[in-house]
């Protein structure tokens, strides 16, 4: 649940929460883990009974959603969880790609000897789980990295716009990983990555980073033309 401190005039300190962003919350992991697929239709009445609230804060939550590109709300007809196609994904990546080249950028710029320790310590996670061929688990510390190199990026704006652009490139999940050969691909760009971080190249970094957005979408590329039957791009990327 969403807390926020509000400081009283008289120094004292009261917490409260807004139901709806623990809603959003929920609804936004229900749909990166699939268990709400793309095309499918939001049920008010069933969610407002499994969380046990009225419909306002669901409603209030599924306007979150909308206005982070997760859901569709159609007059007349409802809410619908989105479905991201091919061409919106190649829209993206290269926005993304520099965003997040920008991220690195300035994250080496700031970087401490403690900062880069944790990114090594997340690296190390990646090359374990590239060992042992866990997609998924691989797919999750990845995610952890960009968010730690965003987070110390120090630029609010930069983090709340990469934030929000991320939330809906998640749509598409880790397909690119399955993609023969591309985990091993992943890692490599990961190790030139950690390697500019190393050596404090600002630059280096930035072009790595994108690098490795770039190839993903590529990865994809290539698994569209691999697939006897296109059909729209469905949850996990990076």
């Amino acid at each position: 649940m969403v807390q926020h401190d509000v400081t009283s005039p008289f120094g004292e300190r009261i917490r409260h929460s807004a139901l709806y962003e623990e809603v959003a919350d929920r609804l936004r992991q229900r749909i990166y883990n699939d268990q709400l697929r793309p095309g499918e239709a939001i049920d008010e009445k069933a969610l407002s009974a499994a969380f046990g609230i009225s419909r306002t804060p669901l409603r209030e939550a599924l306007k979150v959603l909308h206005s982070e590109g997760l859901v569709e709300l159609v007059p007349r007809r409802g809410c619908y969880v989105k479905r991201l196609d091919f061409d919106e994904l190649g829209e993206l990546f290269p926005v993304m790609a520099v965003l997040e080249g920008l991220c690195a950028r300035e994250a080496v710029k700031r970087c401490t000897g403690q900062a880069l320790a944790q990114l090594e310590d997340l690296h190390a996670r990646l090359e374990s789980h590239a060992a042992a061929g866990d997609i998924d688990a691989y797919y999750d510390d990845n995610l952890l990295f960009h968010q730690a190199v965003q987070n110390l990026s120090g630029n609010r704006w930069l983090q709340r716009v990469v934030a929000d652009l991320r939330k809906v490139l998640r749509l598409a999940r880790h397909r690119q990983l399955t993609v023969p050969g591309r985990l091993q691909r992943s890692l490599a760009e990961h190790r030139r990555i950690i390697g500019a971080f190393r050596q404090r190249d600002a630059e280096l970094a930035d072009r790595c980073m994108q690098q490795h957005l770039n190839e993903q979408w590529e990865a994809l590329v290539q698994l569209k033309a691999t697939e006897s039957e296109i059909q729209p791009i469905q949850t996990q990327a990076n």
